[in-house]
């Protein structure tokens, strides 16, 4: 009888290194792929780069297979990549909002084209090393958040298309972070098991999305105003692309007081900043809602809901659903910032997820 099969995406780290572990010890045959998405600048060969997808990762991935005796795939992503996840993320910035490019590549890259990858080689299955589980009840299949609350990533997994999840295999869900690392050194991964987590995009190794934008588009604009939260002009900032709404640090203006990016305006080339106090809101409009575990979304209705990935949950209330809908928070939440992901659970399980439009005050 043969094993079955399960195309998991290897990156070089601890993660994904222990769920090809598990996996194997499962009784799968793994076979591991390195996405090959984009190429950064002739500074790759003069420095290490951190990042999920550097190419210095994917020789990493490929050492590491080999090592467990797992059959290994580069695969090239990079013309999609582009037309998808970084034309988003550059589209994204130039309207204003401040994208989130994990969600997006999740989407079309790993649940995508790697998905597609997947039945091209017979595989039954796709895994990845996120820290999340699949779940079962009456109704299909469902995301619930990992064992590891600090590491839990549901909030990045909410664009995947639920007809896929049969098909998906999240083999840390249920360890925490030390747990993989012991798991890691058990095995013999000592270099790997003491490894850092990457924090940047993988796209933009050295963490500087302002150079990204620069080197990547012609059309950003020239420097505009600040504003006060009453419209009185303060100063002059570089270009509305260049900041996000919390930011506080980088703005190069000094007003004796710590202010914070509070609206921008990209019709206007404006960026208007405020005290903390001003970053509050009571609301916000979600387009793009995804739904993850077969729940019929009414006005009335009550979630938990994270903005942004290291925030905290917030009881909120849904008010009306329509092609966007508007929820409302039971307490003011700082800056709900558009372009970002709004993610909806009930306890650990993800209800579904959109794209944040506008906060309301």
């Amino acid at each position: 009888m043969s094993m079955p099969r399960v195309l998991l995406g290897m990156s070089g780290g601890v993660d994904s290194s222990v769920a090809a572990i598990l996996l194997k010890e499962q009784g799968y045959e793994v076979i591991g792929y390195t996405f090959r998405v984009y190429d950064s600048v002739s500074e790759d060969c003069m420095k290490k780069q951190k990042g999920c997808c550097t190419v210095e990762s994917i020789y990493e991935a490929r050492d590491i297979a080999e090592k467990m005796g797992i059959e290994h795939h580069i695969i090239d992503l990079r013309t999609y990549f582009k037309e998808t996840v970084i034309d988003h993320f550059i589209r994204s910035y130039l309207d204003g909002n401040t994208p989130n490019p994990c969600s997006e590549c999740n989407r079309y890259i790993k649940w995508g084209k790697v998905f597609e990858k997947a039945k091209e080689m017979n595989c039954e299955f796709v895994a990845t090393g996120h820290y999340a589980r699949v779940m079962q009840n009456e109704t299909g299949f469902f995301l619930s958040q990992g064992k590891d609350e600090d590491k839990d990533q549901t909030y990045f997994l909410w664009q995947i298309p639920r007809s896929h999840l049969s098909k998906t295999l999240f083999p840390l869900g249920e360890l925490t972070k030390s747990e993989v690392r012991e798991i890691a050194l058990k095995h013999g991964f000592e270099k790997v098991a003491k490894k850092a987590d990457s924090q940047e995009i993988c796209f933009i190794p050295d963490n500087d999305y302002r150079r990204f934008l620069t080197e990547n588009t012609d059309v950003l604009p020239g420097p505009g105003n600040f504003l006060s939260v009453d419209g009185r002009v303060l100063g002059q900032h570089k270009g509305y692309p260049f900041y996000t709404i919390g930011q506080r640090k980088g703005l190069e203006i000094a007003l004796g007081e710590r202010m914070f990016v509070t609206r921008i305006n990209p019709e206007t080339n404006e960026v208007t900043i405020g005290q903390q106090g001003d970053l509050k809101s009571s609301g916000m409009w979600v387009r793009n809602f995804n739904p993850g575990k077969y729940v019929q979304l009414t006005s009335g209705q009550k979630f938990d809901v994270k903005v942004r990935y290291r925030s905290s949950r917030i009881p909120a209330t849904i008010m009306e659903v329509n092609e966007e809908i508007l929820v409302h928070f039971d307490l003011p939440v700082d800056s709900v910032t558009p372009g970002q992901s709004a993610v909806f659970y009930q306890g650990d399980d993800l209800v579904g997820g959109g794209v944040i439009v506008k906060s309301i005050e």
